[in-house]
């Protein structure tokens, strides 16, 4: 017996998911393995002042399409395949989708904005730059286990 495929489009509905979920685990790594190691060469005023920069560009539709998207497309993809084995898979790249979501907007953001609003560049990035960086971390893994997980829903979805 075969397995449901998901129905007309299902295909492209979980490689778009996948598409977009590589793309923003790739945006969290880099952070990981360049920017920020990088900036952490730099002064407190040059740091923050990047770090301002970085946070005004990054709030645009090139980067909210995926950030939104992943977790849109994953539960779609979820539901057209309810009747698969790619279901657990795309139910746990949606559940890793949400919980980025919930790290950039409890931790990250947060700290981007007292980043902003913070005066004195030596105490702004004493309060940023740690926490910041280690909740990064967090998202670039739960991103790249999405990733993995949507990877392994295209495998098993015959």
């Amino acid at each position: 017996m075969t397995e449901n495929r998901g129905g007309k489009g299902a295909g492209a509905v979980l490689g778009t998911a996948t598409a977009a979920s590589g793309l923003l685990a790739g945006v969290w790594f880099a952070y990981v393995c360049s920017v920020m190691p990088a900036l952490a060469r730099s002064d407190d005023r040059v740091y923050v002042e990047v770090m301002r920069n970085i946070n005004d560009v990054i709030q645009n539709p090139v980067f909210f399409t995926p950030f939104f998207g992943v977790p849109v497309l994953t539960a779609v993809a979820a539901w057209q395949h309810r009747a698969g084995r790619a279901r657990v898979w795309t139910l746990a790249a949606f559940v890793l989708g949400l919980a980025v979501l919930v790290v950039t907007s409890a931790a990250n953001v947060p700290l981007n904005d007292a980043l902003a609003a913070t005066q004195d560049p030596t105490a702004a990035r004493a309060a940023f730059e740690t926490p910041w960086v280690a909740w990064n971390l967090v998202r670039a893994v739960l991103g790249t286990a999405g990733l993995a997980c949507l990877l392994r829903a295209l495998a098993v979805r015959n």
